[in-house]
């Protein structure tokens, strides 16, 4: 009996492209990556929050970068106490747009809590950005190194990537926080970033294991190019999906990493304030002044996250594997509209994302739309 798939062509002719290929036809590789990333809807909103709390953050209480002080246009600090203004120090926010004097309510002694919130989130802040910054940028060269030398190089670094890696993290930033957290975020953010890389210098070596015996390294290496512009030029931005993911991986964590220091006492000391060092001060009122330990948490909950579904985003938008346009319609949703067919006026077809698409030929979703604004 014969094979009935034995027929069907096994190359799709060369006039013939599928719809992703069709929608980033002519654009560069920067905008085919601009295009994915703005599409994708969870990123997008995500660095809105992220845009908006910066700027709340920075705008509101003014910040002091080494002795330049910048003043807020909030009318309060986060270390001076103020006279209570209302019983309990309760929030002055009356929802929606009557924030009052004090919106997020007053501790104890009179001070401002929402001042002393947008304090530690810009602590947050700059911690989040520089040990992400340092770990990243050691563990790109240490892993990149270890994975493109091999040999000796490569077992040296990774015996040094194991002696740091097995310090559990917590108590590591301990011993960092108590020597180096009473010099301020910057200081302690740096400290931290020495000893967060290795978990990214690992993957970048496995990375580097696989890409460099790939035929564009081969021909980099023919074509006379040095060891350090096949690495940098050619290997690195093939690893940007995996960097980008832990990167921003990394960066969420030093956020927790530097609350829950600031909550142990070993993290950003007084009269500098920050998220961490707030949820110690207010644990005790959780029940009987909720608002004093729930903005610190909604702070860090919401960078986390924020930070977390960019990074996917960026991976996303990165991925060279990647087959299918964020927001674009996604394999079971195509196989629902597909049992669907039959049931739907007039018994219209669904044709899938990668579906084939002569060229110039217009797709089925378009044809069908013009027949029905012709009718």
């Amino acid at each position: 009996m014969s094979n009935p798939l034995a027929n069907l062509p096994t190359e799709v002719p060369s006039d013939i492209i599928t719809i992703e290929q069709e929608e980033v036809a002519g654009l560069s590789q920067g905008a085919i990556v601009r295009k994915r990333f703005f599409r994708h809807v969870g990123a997008m909103i995500s660095l809105g929050i992220v845009v908006v709390i910066v700027l709340l953050a920075f705008t509101s209480v003014g910040f002091n970068i080494w002795g330049l002080k910048i003043p807020g246009w909030w009318i309060h600090d986060y270390i001076t106490p103020y006279n209570i203004d209302l019983p309990g120090g309760a929030p002055t926010w009356r929802f929606p747009f009557d924030f009052g004097p004090f919106p997020f309510g007053q501790d104890d002694i009179g001070h401002d809590v929402f001042a002393q919130v947008m304090r530690g989130t810009q602590q947050s802040i700059i911690v989040m950005v520089v040990l992400g910054g340092i770990a990243g940028v050691i563990g790109i060269v240490v892993g990149a190194i270890a994975g493109f030398f091999r040999g000796w190089t490569d077992a040296v670094l990774m015996r040094l990537t194991d002696v740091v890696i097995i310090v559990p993290v917590v108590l590591l930033g301990a011993i960092v926080g108590r020597a180096f957290g009473g010099l301020g975020a910057w200081v302690l953010a740096a400290m931290l970033g020495v000893f967060s890389w290795p978990v990214l210098a690992r993957l970048v070596r496995g990375e580097f294991f696989s890409l460099r015996e790939r035929e564009f390294v081969d021909a980099a290496r023919v074509a006379g190019a040095s060891n350090a512009r096949i690495i940098f030029r050619h290997i690195l931005p093939n690893t940007a999906g995996v960097l980008i993911v832990n990167i921003s991986l990394t960066m969420a964590g030093a956020i927790l990493l530097e609350a829950a220091l600031s909550y142990l006492g070993f993290g950003i000391n007084p009269p500098d304030v920050s998220l961490g060092q707030l949820l110690s001060n207010y644990q005790t009122s959780f029940n009987t002044r909720p608002w004093l330990f729930w903005w610190p948490g909604v702070f860090i909950i919401l960078i986390v996250l924020a930070v977390n579904f960019i990074g996917d985003g960026l991976r996303d938008a990165f991925d060279p594997r990647q087959r299918r346009m964020p927001g674009k319609v996604g394999p079971y949703r195509e196989l629902g509209l597909l049992l669907s067919s039959p049931f739907r006026r007039g018994g219209g077809s669904t044709v899938a994302a990668d579906a084939p698409v002569a060229a110039g030929q217009p797709r089925p979703q378009q044809e069908e739309e013009r027949q029905e604004d012709a009718t």
